[in-house]
């Protein structure tokens, strides 16, 4: 059942994670610039890109949602006791949306787990292609980094978009 506490508490979560992610980007993007410019290995140039990449996604994603979250948190908690339209007009629409996406977003990180699974199996014994193993291994790591954060992620958008949706259709 959908109150001041069940909002709070969504919008508090998505700010933890948020700060999380933040985080886990900076830590990889730290990674793969010293995985380039000091270990120097292929296999460490191979893992340098797709830690920059999903650092970097991480780092702005992370970021954007920490610095929203406070204020989308007021919005609805005001909007709960003041104008519960807004929570019907604006709200539930928005997280419908955000709950849809999910699907997608787990499809793309299973691929992106299992195709670097598949590098980092067929070229880890290679010395020739230790740059496409590294890629593999970083690229796997970091798919299941996120798989696991949308994983729970998606648990608490479709529990709120529920309590969001029983409530405004019991408004009048």
């Amino acid at each position: 059942m959908l109150s001041r506490t069940v909002i709070e508490k969504y919008f508090i979560a998505e700010k933890q994670i948020a700060l999380a992610f933040v985080i886990i980007g900076i830590v990889a993007i730290i990674i793969a610039l010293l995985g380039w410019l000091l270990w120097k290995t292929p296999a460490w140039k191979g893992a340098a890109i797709p830690l920059m990449i999903t650092g970097c996604i991480q780092l702005a994603a992370g970021y954007t949602v920490y610095q929203r979250s406070d204020a989308q948190r007021v919005a609805n908690v005001y909007a709960f006791d003041m104008n519960p339209g807004q929570l019907k007009q604006k709200e539930l629409p928005r997280m419908q949306q955000v709950t849809r996406r999910f699907p997608l977003y787990q499809a793309v990180e299973i691929i992106l787990a299992l195709a670097g699974i598949a590098l980092f199996v067929l070229y880890r014994n290679n010395a020739a292609k230790q740059l496409l193993s590294g890629l593999g291994l970083a690229l796997c790591i970091q798919a299941i980094i996120m798989l696991g954060a949308d994983f729970f992620a998606a648990k608490r958008a479709r529990d709120y978009t529920n309590d969001l949706s029983n409530f405004v259709t019991h408004q009048p």
